[in-house]
């Protein structure tokens, strides 16, 4: 499922501030991206995340600033400026008419400013409850893409209740119509067919194409689809494999079928199965 959220803490003179992001995946993976002073949180902030979130790809990204206002405490190298000094000198020598660094140039020379350290003890708490609370926002949201998932999946089920209800009752005339079919072929081809041939042709036909145990499968997979669907915990691994259960048995009665509304309804039913399987991509 996709989401979106962040959220921030402050440790003095430090803003820690995470953004996380999730996008759809059959199973959970979690990245972290830390500051290498703060590698070692990585595994409490992978547990932290799968504590609320099962599925998708979850991005997780820690940004470290000086906090507005902050008093950052900054250090002159004196080793660093010393080695300035003496590449100045250096130049003068060759170059006298060189106009000297100013302060403010020989602070921007790399390695003379040194910025404040990340301390691992002081910033772990509030990295930690800075992610807890990202991560139980991003859940949030989840959930409400994952109730509007739910809703549309309500839809598609009853689009194909209603279509099985609409294919049931021509089942019932389905052996008049093969027979008169095959009367018809018989005629074209002036033949004469035994009739108790043609009766056992019948019945072999009928039952190579009934289609009424697909029908029922595809009642009980809708009525356990509905069932999970109100569960409070994640589904969507068992979600999945309902409705792969489901296309099996619309495939099933497309090649069954001898009749143009029966072909119609399994179109229109793989249709309807298709749509509930992307819409499974976006559910945990």
């Amino acid at each position: 499922m996709t989401g979106f959220a962040s959220a921030d803490a402050a440790s003095e003179p430090f803003r820690v501030a995470w953004e996380v992001r999730s996008v759809n995946h059959r199973f959970l993976d979690v990245g972290i991206r830390l500051p290498e002073e703060l590698r070692a949180l990585e595994p409490e902030c992978r547990d932290i995340v799968a504590a609320s979130i099962r599925r998708g790809k979850v991005d997780c990204t820690l940004k470290v600033g000086v906090a507005e206002g902050g008093a950052a405490r900054y250090a002159v190298d004196s080793g660093a400026l010393a080695e300035l000094e003496a590449l100045t000198r250096q130049v003068a020598a060759v170059m006298p008419d060189a106009r000297p660094l100013s302060a403010a140039e020989a602070l921007r020379w790399p390695g003379v400013l040194k910025e404040p350290q990340l301390d691992h003890d002081a910033l772990a708490d509030p990295v930690r409850d800075a992610l807890r609370r990202a991560v139980e926002s991003l859940a949030e949201a989840r959930a409400r893409e994952g109730a509007r998932i739910g809703a549309l999946l309500e839809q598609r089920c009853a689009a194909i209740a209603a279509l099985i209800d609409t294919v049931r009752p021509r089942l019932g005339d389905a052996e008049t119509r093969y027979r008169r079919k095959l009367e018809e072929r018989l005629a074209r081809l002036d033949v004469q067919a035994q009739p108790e041939r043609l009766e056992q042709e019948l019945v072999l036909l009928a039952q190579r194409l009934d289609v009424t145990e697909e029908l029922d499968r595809l009642e009980g997979h809708v009525a356990e689809v509905r069932d999970v669907l109100r569960r409070p915990e994640p589904v969507g691994r068992r979600l999945d494999f309902l409705v792969q259960e489901m296309n099996r048995e619309a495939n099933t009665l497309g090649s069954k079928s001898q009749d143009e509304e029966l072909t119609r309804a399994a179109v229109d039913l793989k249709v309807l199965v298709e749509q509930m399987r992307e819409q499974l991509q976006n559910l945990e």
